[in-house]
């Protein structure tokens, strides 16, 4: 549905396209003498000059995409941040124009401002979402039973095919624009004082759950420092090195260090693991206790 403007406004709006459409269309030598002393002299008249000329691009554009819902002057006024932006990267030098190299500028900025704002809750976060929020009103009207309420899954996978994606996007993209939002606060039912809210579940730890994670977790680290304290001094070394280091040390620098084999090293650690393993396990009865969710 296409929002609709107060009189005010509308009148504005108006004057703004009327003005616009009146500019004089530019000749492709005065468009590129324009870009030129822009790029090169930073001429803000023949800037103004050439971006006047050019908003007729941005009206054009604006009127595609006014029954997404938002305002006509918003998508206007993000229109001719893009036309500002195309102005600011026009390279003359290549043969191209204005118009042309604009028009993309003006189309990007107005998309954005549309996914942005469309939705309190964010669409099109990727290519293929972005490409089919702006392309399925088109490509099911295209299809026979578009006045249904729901696709078939032989159309969802034509309009896969047309846009490359995948079908459980089409459907994704289908119930996102077929929906509304909707404040969690709202009550379920006409005279009922329970709201959406009150039915979602947390998932987060309770503060209950919460102390006795820590508390287990002060546990473990004092059996841990206990069973570290019972191994030889060289087994220490290997396991601090090797196993609580934010980087651990290799088996052949460790050799270096102790003037011992990789193999050798690996052997002491291999030992050193499996005493560390009985030691924890004495103060639990089940080995599974000790691991941390």
């Amino acid at each position: 549905m296409a929002y609709i403007d107060d009189p005010e406004t509308q009148r504005a709006n108006l004057r703004y396209i009327r003005s616009s459409m009146n500019e004089p269309l530019l000749t492709r030598d005065h468009e590129f003498e324009l870009a030129t002393r822009w790029r090169v002299q930073n001429d803000e008249k023949a800037l103004h000059e050439m971006v006047r000329a050019y908003a007729r691009l941005v009206v054009s554009t604006a009127s595609r995409f006014r029954n997404y819902g938002l305002p006509m002057g918003d998508l206007v006024q993000e229109g001719n941040v893009g036309l500002m932006q195309a102005a600011a990267r026009f390279e003359p030098e290549r043969d191209v124009r204005f118009s042309t190299y604009a028009a993309w500028w003006i189309r990007s900025a107005m998309q954005d401002y549309i996914l942005r704002n469309w939705s309190i809750v964010r669409t099109g976060t990727t290519a293929a979402q972005k490409s089919l929020f702006f392309n399925l009103r088109r490509l099911r009207a295209r299809i026979e039973d578009a006045s249904s309420t729901r696709l078939t899954d032989d159309g969802r996978r034509w309009i896969a095919q047309q846009l490359n994606v995948d079908i459980s996007d089409v459907e994704s993209m289908e119930m996102r624009m077929s929906g509304h939002d909707q404040s969690l606060n709202t009550a379920i039912s006409d005279g009922s004082e329970d709201d959406w809210q009150g039915f979602l579940a947390d998932e987060r730890p309770t503060p209950e759950a919460v102390v006795i994670g820590m508390r287990d977790s002060q546990s473990r680290s004092r059996w841990l420092a206990e069973a570290i304290g019972e191994l030889s001094p060289r087994e220490q070394k290997i396991i601090r090195q090797r196993r609580l280091a934010d980087e651990g040390a290799t088996l052949e620098e460790l050799g270096r260090e102790l003037g011992v084999s990789k193999e050798r090293v690996r052997q002491l650690e291999h030992r050193a693991l499996q005493k560390l393993r009985q030691a924890m396990t004495r103060h639990v009865d089940n080995p599974a206790e000790l691991m941390v969710e």
